[in-house]
Parts: structure tokens; sequence; C-alpha cells
């Protein structure tokens, strides 16, 4: 367990001997900090059927199927599919309205029932609305846990009826300590999680799936274009090729360092030729764009847009 999870995982145990569990659970937070890890575990430990400490055991009937994805009382709901096979970019009402006829039901173990929605952030208003009865009237035994990556976009009325748990980033050393505990030697760990902002989570994955060579590719791209050298169409073609929010997330960072670099007096690593306004726009605009690229607008054209503001 990370030991930034030590102290959340302390207080739901606490209210779990206490017999005073809620009824819903919030976790929010930015992704890479293991919120389905947590997640995870306390589902085993509510449906294990012979807990130590608050761990499940990992080998009774419960864990089984648990392991196996056949528990009947542990049902989660996600994106899923639509008619045509096509994924799912948002939670519709019909699906809640589904998991809240479930819920109604008795426990089929007669134990605790727990759904989990992820990505709780992605229902739409219908689906929202819809959850609030099962929220407002919540089952004995029953636990609903949203998860949430961008907790803000949920409904005010959604994120008051549950019990919340922020997952924050751990201080630098503890991030560092948990890198090297996966095997990062120092220097990774401190490259990672530079590029990563603090973010051990993320700082892991991008370094095991080599991410954070697009790093530097982005401040060569940006430095390219800043001074003339690249095409802007070439790099337009090569950032929508090649994860695109994960380039705009570095190009991002880059604007940062370089507002950073002017305020302390050290040359702009990038060599914009921006002003400080100009730089911030540009910062809010990508931050922006981030937002666009999971939506119906073309995103050669939103990148266009983006990199032909930076010089």
């Amino acid at each position: 367990m990370p030991s930034w999870h030590l102290e959340p995982w302390r207080r739901l145990q606490q209210r779990r001997q206490r017999q005073a569990m809620p009824h819903a659970l919030l976790l929010a937070g930015p992704e890479g900090l293991g919120k389905r890890l947590f997640a995870q575990r306390l589902i085993q430990s509510l449906l294990c059927d012979q807990p130590a400490d608050g761990e499940a055991c990992g080998s009774c009937r419960s864990c089984r199927l648990l392991a196996a994805g056949t528990h009947p009382d542990r049902i989660g709901l996600g994106l899923g599919l639509r008619k045509d096979g096509s994924a799912r970019t948002e939670i519709v009402v019909d699906q809640v309205r589904e998991l809240s006829a479930r819920l109604a039901m008795r426990s089929q173990f007669g134990g605790w029932q727990v759904a989990c929605i992820d990505p709780a952030d992605a229902m739409n208003p219908a689906a929202a609305n819809a959850l609030l009865k099962t929220l407002e009237e919540p089952a004995e035994q029953t636990l609903l846990l949203l998860i949430a990556d961008q907790p803000w976009r949920l409904p005010q009325t959604i994120r008051s009826r549950c019990q919340r748990i922020d997952f924050q980033l751990p201080d630098q050393a503890l991030a560092l300590d948990w890198l090297q505990q996966q095997g990062l030697s120092a220097a990774e760990a401190e490259a990672a999680l530079l590029a990563a902002a603090g973010n051990p989570g993320l700082a892991l994955r991008w370094h095991g799936a080599g991410e954070l060579a697009w790093r530097s590719e982005v401040r060569q791209d940006l430095a390219g274009l800043a001074q003339g050298r690249v095409p802007l169409l070439e790099v337009v073609r090569r950032w929508q090729d090649s994860h695109p929010a994960q380039r705009l997330w570095f190009a991002a960072q880059a604007a940062v360092d370089e507002l950073r670099a002017r305020a302390v007096g050290e040359a702009p690593p990038l060599g914009s030729r921006l002003d400080e306004q100009g730089l911030l726009a540009w910062y809010a605009q990508v931050n922006l764009c981030r937002e666009q690229v999971r939506g119906p607008l073309r995103l050669d054209l939103l990148l266009l847009e983006i990199l032909s503001g930076w010089r």
C-alpha cells in the first residue's frame, strides 16, 4: 500500500469497526495516485467472508469469486459500449437506472453489496440525476463507490451526498522513496517525478512505458518552432499521430518552466518570443485544448491553432 493511502484506510477501518460505514464514498483526486487500487482493496475487504484486521483473506469463496470477476455482490459501472459496439464517452441514464434496480435487491450472499462507478465524472446530467434517488434512499449494507479524477465535473448534488476521500500529491520525499521501491534508481525517480509534476503514479507509468521521451521531443519541437527551424505542419502531424493529450501536458509544463526561468532571471530554456502575458494565455489555451481533444472537434485544427500561437 502506498504510504499516502495509510491514513484514509485507517479512518475507514475505524468507521467499519463502529459499524458506521458511509453508504456512498467519493474517491477523488488526480489520476495516478492509486484511487482504483484503494477501491479494489476496500471492496475485497468488505466482501471477504473472513477478513483479518480489515484485510481480505484472499482464499475464501468470496475472494475467489472476486478474483474471477464473478462475485454477484460486486457491481461495476463504467463507460461501456454503445449498441453499435463503439466505446461510450459518457455514462448514460439507462446504465444508472439498471444499477439502481440491481441495488434495490438484497445481497445474494447476505452481506455487503458494493457498486463502483468509474469514472463517475463521466456521468451525463441525466445519469447523475437518476443516481440521486439511490443516494438519498440507500439500501442497508450497500456501498456506492464513485471514482473521479475530475470531481468538479460531478454535480454538487452528487458530491454533497457522498463521504469524500481526497487523494493528494504526497511529499516529494515520500514519492521518491516509493518510486525507488518500485525499482527506479534515484536519478530515474527524480527525473520521472519532475516530468509528472510530483505525481508518483504517473511518474512510474510514464517511466515504464517510455513516455518520458515525449517530454524531450515536445520541448525540442517548441524550441524549434520558436526559432523557425521546424515546419509547423510537421509538428502538428507528429503530435496528432502520437498521444496528443500527453504531449499537450508536457507543452503546458514547458510554458511554466519558461515563465519560471524568466522570473529568476535565467535564460528561457525554449527561447520563446512570447511575453509573460502571452505565455500565460498560451498555457491556458493548451490546458483547454487538453480537454477538447476528447470531444468531437477536429484534432488537427485544435493543434494547428495551439502551435501556430507559439513563437
